[in-house]
């Protein structure tokens, strides 16, 4: 059974251990991580299939590259999110295929999710624990950090974000050029 939210996952440690070939401990990682990481690929790529295609993928690259995770650099669980994000963003470059996914299938991996939360700067907060980011995106006014989040964790487009926000296009732009220009200041 995975463990709930409430208890704690160091998972730093559990990719130090796939970097000594725990299988155990990727096995961990993807029973505490998998549904969440699967609807970060499924916000990006929009379809199950191809969400669950690049899970796979994702968790084979975290096993192979484990040994080249830096704690330093920041949280484990980012690592990870990252990799998936990336994963999906290359295959919806690649041209696969890019099919709206169904509502009742997001609907219900909402569900599922209970830790799930409106609010993106609530949900990061929930989900990820990012150390210097974390307290980088925390000085970002809401507007400028909520967009970084749309973009980044969820995957979200310029005009999805702008629709997400009901605000101008114009402006969700700039918010993001702004949030990021304030993160590398703040993570300088």
């Amino acid at each position: 059974m995975p463990p709930t939210d409430s208890e704690p996952f160091d998972h730093d440690a559990a990719l130090a251990a796939c970097a000594r070939g725990d299988r155990a401990a990727l096995r961990r990682l993807y029973e505490r991580e998998g549904r969440y990481l699967l609807g970060v690929a499924l916000r990006i790529v929009r379809d199950r299939a191809t969400a669950e295609d690049v899970l796979h993928d994702a968790f084979m690259n975290i096993w192979t590259r484990a040994a080249s995770f830096d704690a330093s650099r920041g949280a484990g669980r980012g690592w990870m999110v990252g990799i998936v994000r990336h994963r999906a963003l290359d295959v919806v470059r690649a041209g696969s295929r890019t099919v709206s996914a169904d509502e009742d299938e997001m609907e219900a991996l909402h569900a599922a999710d209970p830790s799930a939360a409106p609010d993106m700067a609530e949900a990061f907060a929930l989900r990820a624990d990012l150390g210097r980011l974390d307290d980088c995106l925390a000085r970002l006014d809401t507007p400028k950090r909520n967009c970084v989040l749309y973009a980044y964790l969820d995957g979200c487009t310029h005009p999805e974000i702008a629709e997400r926000l009901g605000a101008p296009l114009g402006s969700v732009k700039a918010w993001i050029r702004r949030g990021l220009a304030s993160l590398r200041e703040c993570l300088a």
